[in-house]
């Protein structure tokens, strides 16, 4: 596949990948993550994807799945994401940037002489994923900003409210959920949504149940 424009279904995407399990890593469909590569088997990884397909599947490790510390157990859905920004630092390091093709459901894993992990997926479920922007009109955009501006408060953040205001309700969703602090468990149901106007639902509440622990003011329901 040469561009990234060209998943178009989930027939486009590989159903073989690499996966890289990491907690609290939220990619979503159209998304933006950078990360900081230096372990030696996930160079070794990013090596490959750039001979290869050049796509990664981002995935979460189960908190309560069991597996060891260097092979957890695995949720069963992650994202996949195409490598679309590359660097190398001087200490041999990788600044890579994947952006967001779908979400897919583990099937299996395989056995692999390689030192990272590989997995057999679908993307069947996820077909929705395949068409930018499906759900906007259902989204609670008034409510996402009004969780959104209460949690800014009672942690005194800054945002860029104009770029805020401007976002459609895909990105805007998408974005807040993979930058929130929430758990492991909290980004994971964000992930699994059914669709958009779920995920924002989601990204309400776990915002208000925050706040409510916290030492901020307690948020108006909805």
């Amino acid at each position: 596949m040469s561009t990234h424009a060209g998943y178009r279904s989930p027939a486009d995407c590989p159903a073989v990948i690499p996966v890289f399990p990491l907690p609290g890593a939220l990619l979503l469909p159209r998304g933006q993550m950078p990360l900081n590569i230096f372990e030696p088997r996930y160079l070794a990884m990013v090596d490959d994807c750039l001979r290869t397909e050049r796509v990664i599947g981002m995935i979460q490790p189960d908190p309560e799945g069991g597996g060891s510390p260097m092979n957890p157990k695995l949720y069963r859905v992650g994202c996949l994401g195409r490598l679309t920004q590359f660097a190398e630092t001087g200490d041999g390091r990788y600044l890579i940037s994947l952006t967001g093709i779908a979400r897919f459901r583990v099937e299996s894993e395989l056995a692999t002489a390689s030192a990272y992990r590989r997995c057999q997926v679908s993307y069947d479920d996820f077909a929705v994923d395949f068409e930018a922007r499906a759900g906007e009109e259902q989204v609670d955009r008034e409510g996402v900003l009004k969780a959104l501006r209460d949690f800014v408060e009672s942690n005194d953040l800054k945002v860029d409210w104009a770029g805020i205001e401007e976002a459609p309700n895909e990105a805007l969703v998408n974005a807040l959920c993979m930058m929130s602090p929430f758990g492991v468990r909290e980004k994971q149901a964000m992930l699994e949504a059914a669709d958009l106007k779920t995920r924002a639902e989601i990204l309400i509440a776990v915002t208000q149940m925050e706040l409510v622990r916290g030492s901020g003011p307690e948020p108006t329901l909805q």
